[in-house]
């Protein structure tokens, strides 16, 4: 993966990272997932990693909280950041049960 800036990623963001592109597109997983695949007990962590992930090819937006609400993106909770995340779940074919709480159906786990 090639960085769009000059800070190199730490080894616990690359880990979220690598876990991150293994959700496949139309699913969805939590910040907990994530945790729980890397070892890792903060979702806040995994969310901070997130937000500084420097790589286009990591499909970010495909992380939302444990109640399956959307969650955050680009650092905020709120306005255009999230309009983008929803519309590239949507275009991707995650499903919606409301405006922003995401079907069961579309949430993908590391583990069985």
């Amino acid at each position: 993966m090639t960085a769009t800036t000059d800070r190199q990623p730490t080894v616990f963001e690359e880990r979220v990272y690598e876990a991150v592109t293994r959700i496949p597109t139309g699913k969805v997983t939590t910040y907990i997932d994530i945790g729980r695949e890397i070892g890792c007990r903060s979702a806040q962590a995994i969310g901070q990693a997130l937000k500084r992930n420097p790589y286009t090819e990591v499909p970010c937006h495909r992380v939302v909280t444990s109640n399956l609400s959307i969650g955050g993106f680009a650092g905020t909770n709120e306005g255009n950041p999230i309009r983008v995340k929803r519309d590239l779940l949507i275009a991707e074919g995650v499903a919606f049960d409301s405006e922003s709480d995401i079907s069961q159906s579309c949430l993908f786990t590391f583990y069985v």
